[in-house]
């Protein structure tokens, strides 16, 4: 990835999504919402096609607008002023981002990156109120999302504090696992599409350290490393090694 990420053209599309079986509305926008409604709302929303390494929106930008990710991978980052990059989290089928400017008008926090070719719901600041407005009780759901990210916020300091680096790693894995991971014969396959890099910038240490972690977990037989996946073959050992 370049130092300056750049805002690329993706394709936009209106009315094609069908309701029926729609990961995206396991997004806290439709939980609680009738069938006839949650169709309402997601034939307002526009479809974003975006392919790896394509920028939704920058950080310091004006925003105004909620995503659901609908396929794909999403990674929210954050670059310092030396260029280093802090990767806050990565999001997948069925979560959502964007909403704290819908309640905090300001600019965005973070910048939203295309880590696996993606197609995201888009609702605008007017469409929400709008609908929250006829629809009070989605707001309750989105704040408990927005509690949820805090409260994870919360957990990630505390780990940068407390934690080493191969705990940290142990956590990412198994956090990563409950989104994207697949049952297999061996264990769990994650697959998470991150570069070394990327994946060392969402533990918070350098990539050389985590490769350090992840060629001792291999070693002890608790993971095997696949390119941009990894097989997680003894959780019990990781989840006592992440505490």
């Amino acid at each position: 990835m370049s130092d300056a990420p750049r805002r690329l053209d993706v394709a936009v599309r209106r009315g094609e999504i069908t309701v029926e079986n729609d990961v995206a509305l396991s997004a806290p926008l439709f939980a609680g919402l009738e069938p006839e409604a949650a169709e309402t709302l997601i034939a307002s929303m526009k479809v974003i096609d975006l392919g790896r390494g394509d920028v939704l929106f920058h950080e310091g930008e004006p925003g105004d607008r909620l995503y659901v990710v609908r396929d794909g991978k999403i990674k929210l980052g954050r670059r310092s002023n030396d260029g280093r990059e802090n990767l806050l989290a990565v999001l997948g089928p069925g979560e959502m981002f964007g909403e704290l400017s819908l309640f905090d008008p300001g600019p965005r926090t973070a910048t939203a990156t295309v880590v696996a070719d993606a197609v995201v719901l888009e609702l605008g600041h007017q469409e929400l109120i709008t609908w929250l407005a006829d629809k009070p009780g989605v707001a309750q759901h989105l704040l408990q999302s927005l509690a949820r990210r805090l409260r994870r916020t919360n957990e990630a300091l505390a780990d940068l504090v407390f934690s080493d680096v191969p705990g940290r790693v142990a956590k990412a894995l198994l956090d990563l696992s409950t989104r994207f991971g697949v049952e297999v014969d061996e264990g769990i396959r994650v697959a998470h599409d991150l570069t070394q890099e990327e994946l060392a910038q969402l533990v918070g240490a350098s990539r050389e350290t985590v490769n350090k972690a992840l060629a001792d977990f291999a070693a002890r037989g608790w993971v095997r490393r696949e390119g941009r996946a990894v097989v997680l073959l003894d959780v019990d050992r990781l989840e006592r090694r992440a505490r």
